[in-house]
């Protein structure tokens, strides 16, 4: 194939969009640790070298997939709509049964979120670095938004910290509960073995829930050990 450059902005677009649309069908494939920057050129049909005109490294690749899979899942987050009548334990116990089962729903995203930090975000320049992180920024404060729509009680501060959580807790999960396929083996041998494999959506699910009763209840602690004004 002869390489034809990207001489117009609305091309040059159009190539980056290639390029990402064509990663994100290979991630449906195979894990993040297995896509390659030769066999995605290839997919394209650019040598690696042109691939590299319009994106830095295969991590910046990622890192734009990644803040795409973010966007993705807010949208469907924001379908949901909390119960005002519930009491406060309901409504944490539903905020996290809709984030568990969310992001089970969107393993790529969550594939992307648990190699952020080890992989995705090296062998990348300060611009893009600043770039993802402004993206990151802006999607936690939107989630923050919806989690206070549920529990309004945890307040702007309460829900910050109840959403990293969450997401701190995501990335882990989804090493831990897509074991290697010797570790399947393991586990499919002894039934005391197979009882201790991790399921993602309710380690998640508990996780967040725990945690926005414990957020809860610190602040109540707090509002009875402050004076009265």
């Amino acid at each position: 194939m002869t390489f034809q450059r990207a001489r117009t902005d609305e091309q040059r677009s159009q190539r980056r969009r290639q390029i990402l649309d064509t990663a994100a069908a290979m991630l449906t494939e195979m894990p993040v640790a297995r896509l390659s920057l030769n066999e995605l050129s290839r997919r394209v049909g650019l040598a690696k070298a042109n691939v590299l005109r319009y994106f830095e490294s295969r991590e910046a690749i990622l890192l734009e997939l990644l803040d795409t899979e973010v966007q993705g899942w807010i949208a469907e987050l924001e379908h949901a709509h909390p119960c005002a009548e519930a009491a406060t334990r309901e409504r944490g116990d539903r905020l996290a049964d809709v984030v568990a089962t969310s992001m089970a729903r969107r393993p790529v995203l969550c594939d992307l979120l648990s190699a952020q930090g080890a992989v995705l975000e090296h062998n990348i320049s300060t611009e893009v670095g600043i770039r993802h992180k402004h993206a990151a920024r802006q999607s936690l404060q939107t989630l923050v938004q919806l989690a206070l729509r549920h529990l309004p009680e945890l307040g702007t501060e309460g829900a910050a910290a109840l959403m990293e959580a969450t997401l701190l807790m995501a990335m882990t999960a989804w090493q831990c509960t897509h074991p290697s396929e010797e570790m399947l083996a393991a586990y499919a041998s002894d039934p005391e073995l197979a009882a201790m494999r991790l399921d993602f959506t309710d380690l998640v699910r508990r996780t967040t829930a725990v945690t926005a009763s414990g957020l809860l209840a610190r602040q109540a602690e707090h509002i009875i050990a402050s004076p009265a004004s």
